[in-house]
């Protein structure tokens, strides 16, 4: 894929990536632990769309 569509599904990666940290950071560190777990649920769903638009 080149264009705009390899942009956009970097940027997605990226996203998921700072979601994560911040999702595992705030269950770490006992501040608010189901902010934290949803923040983990949309990096794996942005993960789930770059694996399905990738195929």
């Amino acid at each position: 894929m080149t264009g705009p569509s390899s942009l956009i599904m970097s940027l997605l990666m990226l996203a998921g990536f700072a979601l994560a940290a911040g999702g595992v950071y705030l269950i770490a560190k006992r501040k608010d632990r189901r902010r934290g777990l949803l923040m983990l649920v949309a990096a794996f769903v942005m993960w789930g769309n770059v694996a399905i638009l990738s195929l």
